[in-house]
Formats: C-alpha cells, structure tokens, sequence
C-alpha cells in the first residue's frame, strides 16, 4: 500500500456539496494542511494535491489515476458501491467506511417513520394543511394504533439495526431479524434468522425496517413475493438502499392496499422524479434520503478519520471500519 506521509507534510481534501467539514476540522487544531471542494469539477483539478481524502458521493473511480499521492480515503458514508476495490487495491490505496457515524440518526429516523404511520401523523399533516379537524373514528382498522405488543422485522442486524431494536424493545415490540451471522447470538432482538429464511418470517411482522447495505444479495430484496408475504396490515420502511425494493412491485402494493403503508426514505433514483406514482400515496411518507442527517455528522466523521490517520502513523495493519 502506499505509504502516508507524516503529519508535517499530510494533505487532506474534503468532497462534499454541503457537509462543512474543513470547517469543523479546523476547530480541532490539528496543524494539518486542508481544504474542501464542493463540485465533482473542483475535486477532479485539486484530488493530486491530496494525500488523503474524506469523500462520498463525488468519488469516481477514474480519478485513482490523477491521485498520484493518495493514499488513504475516508469514506463520509456507509455505502460503498461507488468505490472499485479491485481499482483501489491495485493502487495501494486504503479504504475505511463511515459505517456507524449515522447510526443512531438513521435508526432515530426509522422509529419515527414507524411511529409517524402507526400514529398517523401523516395524515394529521395532510388535514392542517386543509384545515380540517378529522371527527373520532369508529372504524377499529383506520384509527391510529400502538405499539406495544407488535412485531418488528429487521432486514439487517447491524450498528443501524441493532440501535432501531433497542429502541423499538424500549415500546414493547417484539423483535426478530435477520443477519448474516446468527452464531453470533440475537443481540438486541428477541430473535435472529438467516436472510434465506426470510419469506418464511414475513407474515410475523407488524413493521418491516430495511437497515441492510446495498449488496448483489440484497438488491431486489423487497419485491412481489416479499410483499405478498407480508401482512395487509404491515407497514415497511426503508432506510437502507432504494434498490434493495423492487419499486414498480412497492406502488402496486400501495396502489392496492396490499399493505398499509411504507416510510421511504431511500428511492432508486435520486431526487425521486417528480413524475414517480410514490409521490401521490396518501398512505406514504417520503422523506429525502435524510435519514443520517445529523448535526454531529461532520464531528463524528472527523473522529473517525484522525482515528485511522493515527493508526496508519502507528503502522497498524486494520483500520478500523476497513474496505481496502
């Protein structure tokens, strides 16, 4: 791998249009060289000042080859499928995610999906926006709910996931998911399968939470059969990856009232065209793939990288969060 130059002579470039990390990190008075660039334009002319880089979705791979001193990416997200790890690893450059810097953020925001549908705030937004105070509701089916005692499946038993069955155990869910290692116990669910066994577990569940990566295995997850196995009365929410839904197989869920609802948070083509039938659900809620935004993403992205900055001065081998 290539080698990292010493504090003294290290450069870091930060990419990204809106996250103000130069800035954060100069709070930190570290005495290491910095600079952002927010366009794909201005990080493809300054990238070959750069011995390091804290980068997400500006990252392409034929830039390797005008990064003559890069050495070290620090991955801003969880994602990973915009990087080539066969193209890094021949160049000798090593990869960290951003795994966890989100996690409590995204699990926060999938509980309030849930809680907004299963409380129907939603459609208590929908009637201020038309001023109208909706009478008591007789019928047991359309009023709003609780949810102690429900079931919760999880699609991915990892930091995101782990955080959302803490939270969801604290309102008296059950809790069941799926991972990919079940010898390593339930941990905080009240039980743990392999995803293969997935179609079997879906009519168990309440709430269907999508907090898995992107990968060729998970990619199509959520489609029709998926679907058709779930409860009329379930609701699912993604905060993982658009693609892993089959989308046209999610709207006609929705359209027919196959199940009651879903919390979007992730579209497979970003921003969500306003064309996409999704928009007109009165039964959806749609928010902008914010589900990580926090106010500490800069601060915790930070913490991270001068982690690893430290262990590759150190001379360790394993980074933590480690790709490449």
């Amino acid at each position: 791998m290539r080698p990292i130059p010493s504090k003294d002579d290290l450069t870091i470039c930060f990419a990204h249009g809106a996250y103000r990390l130069a800035e954060r990190f100069a709070l930190r008075s570290t005495g290491i060289r910095h600079f952002q660039v927010a366009t794909l334009d201005a990080f493809t002319s300054r990238i070959g000042e750069a011995d390091v880089v804290s980068v997400s979705m500006l990252w392409r791979n034929e830039l390797i080859a005008r990064a003559p001193r890069l050495a070290f990416i620090q991955s801003i997200s969880a994602g990973m499928d915009q990087y080539s790890r066969d193209m890094l690893n021949a160049a000798g450059i090593r990869l960290a995610s951003g795994q966890g810097v989100n996690a409590e953020a995204v699990s926060q925001h999938a509980m309030a999906l849930i809680l907004a549908l299963v409380r129907q705030l939603h459609l208590a937004r929908d009637n201020q926006a038309k001023r109208h105070w909706r009478g008591m509701i007789s019928d047991l089916s359309l009023r709003e709910d609780e949810l102690g005692g429900k079931t919760l499946l999880i699609v991915g038993l990892g930091h995101i996931g782990s955080r959302l069955a803490r939270l969801a155990r604290a309102f008296g869910m059950r809790v069941i998911a799926s991972k990919r290692d079940v010898s390593k116990g339930t941990q905080d669910a009240d039980a743990v399968f392999q995803q293969d066994r997935l179609l079997e577990r879906l009519p168990e569940a309440d709430i269907v939470a999508l907090t898995c990566p992107l990968t060729p295995e998970t990619t199509g997850l959520i489609g029709a059969q998926a679907l058709a196995a779930m409860k009329p009365s379930a609701f699912l929410i993604n905060v993982a990856r658009g693609r892993v839904v089959d989308e046209p197989a999610l709207v006609a869920a929705l359209t027919e009232r196959r199940i009651a609802g879903a919390g979007i948070d992730c579209a497979v083509e970003e921003p969500l065209p306003p064309s996409s039938p999704l928009w007109g659900f009165e039964n959806a809620i749609i928010t902008p793939h914010v589900a990580g935004e926090t106010r500490r993403y800069e601060d915790n992205v930070i913490d991270l990288l001068l982690e690893n900055l430290d262990r590759l001065w150190r001379g360790e081998e394993t980074l933590r969060n480690q790709v490449v």
